[in-house]
């Protein structure tokens, strides 16, 4: 581990941050019985300011960067998480949040949730060369040179292959660092969410992951939607993570799952867990409209239309409320799924009625406002 840390300061020294953090935590999950002041000492010597944990019983641990037990509640709190329906891990460090806090926060909150009970054996993520899985991904390189990169990943060239690709919305002024997506795909998969062998790195603005499961090549979108749930539910101020899920290839013709991953995540929106995540073999014909040009797309006058009720005042919530609506068919479905009263969702579905002039009970206008979401957000330019 000490010698891959070293590589990726050099390569990706976000990507080494992430990595150190999670290895970090599963080497504190692994090590037996965790206790509240063991986590909290722990987390503060590796945030390098004092750390926090309250109890379902309302019990407060906290200690500092060097150890030392801390009396009291805390003053300022720069972060906090809430790792189940009662109690809650924070950080105290002065002048704001660090980059990688809220990073830290999720595994801390993960660990409280596993305060007392068994150890863990996952592994962390294997952060690969970027050129190497580029040439992976590549269909203009030689057969044998895509071998060749296959095995210095660690991968078998005989098994089946699925690429998994991640995009972060970055928060308003941000430009790189901690909303890497590349960052995002290590915490993503650090939880061992995943049977099989898989390498993460970052090719342009994306975090790609190569996936060869243990199980023939089932989809991994199941357990990465369940993993996607849980972070929401740890962090109510966690950025916008989609994925796109690419169809099973042979490793020689990876290059055909990453093109599927990438459309896939175009249909991806940030409406919800059920919405982050596109799994391309359950597209059907639905992927065709992927191959329709994004001007075709903007010049529609639905997708224009949901454009300017995205843009208005709660036009966002509608348009997440019209979104789990077509996917569910139930106005309930869709509420929970929203974590809202299944009246709050009535009123913004009618808003969103009255502003389209749409009649969401018929099929037909479930099936119009389907296609305009897709359209919608295949008409925004994804980076790669």
């Amino acid at each position: 581990m000490k010698g891959l840390l070293l590589r990726l300061s050099a390569l990706d020294p976000d990507a080494a941050s992430a990595v150190r953090v999670i290895a970090h935590f599963e080497a504190l999950l692994r090590g037996g019985a965790l206790d509240p002041g063991m986590l909290a000492r722990s987390t503060a010597g590796l945030a390098e300011c004092p750390a926090g944990v309250e109890l379902p019983d309302g019990r407060i641990v906290r200690h500092g960067p060097d150890g030392a037990a801390l009396a009291g509640a805390p003053e300022r709190v720069s972060g906090e998480a809430v790792p189940g329906d009662a109690g809650r891990v924070w950080l105290e460090r002065p002048g704001g949040p660090g980059p990688f806090d809220d990073l830290v926060l999720e595994w801390m909150a993960i660990a409280a949730r596993l305060l007392g009970g068994p150890p863990r054996s996952a592994e962390p993520p294997h952060v690969a060369d970027p050129a190497l899985v580029e040439l992976v991904l590549s269909e203009r390189e030689a057969v044998e040179d895509r071998a060749r990169a296959l095995r210095l990943l660690g991968l078998s060239p005989d098994r089946a292959l699925r690429v998994v690709a991640v995009t972060v919305t970055l928060e308003a002024g941000e430009r790189s660092g901690p909303a890497d997506a590349g960052v995002e795909a290590v915490a993503l998969l650090g939880r061992g969410a995943l049977a099989g062998a898989v390498r993460v790195a970052r090719v342009g603005r994306l975090g790609v992951v190569l996936v060869q499961p243990r199980d023939g090549g089932l989809s991994p979108a199941g357990e990465l939607r369940t993993v996607l749930g849980e972070r929401a539910a740890l962090r109510e101020s966690a950025r916008a993570v989609r994925v796109g899920v690419g169809g099973a290839a042979e490793p020689m013709a990876a290059g055909v799952s990453w093109a599927q991953a990438r459309s896939a995540l175009r249909f991806a929106g940030a409406g919800g867990t059920d919405e982050a995540l596109v799994d391309h073999d359950e597209l059907g014909p639905v992927a065709l409209l992927s191959r329709i040009p994004v001007e075709d797309l903007r010049a529609e006058p639905d997708v224009r239309a949901l454009a300017d009720l995205a843009g208005r005042e709660g036009g966002a919530l509608g348009l997440a409320a019209l979104a789990a609506f077509c996917r569910t068919g139930s106005l309930r479905q869709a509420a929970a799924g929203l974590h809202l009263h299944h009246s709050s969702v009535a009123a913004r579905l009618a808003h969103v009625e009255d502003a389209l002039s749409w009649r969401l009970h018929e099929p037909q206008g479930r099936f119009r406002a389907q296609l305009a979401l897709y359209a919608l957000r295949l008409s925004a330019d994804v980076e790669d």
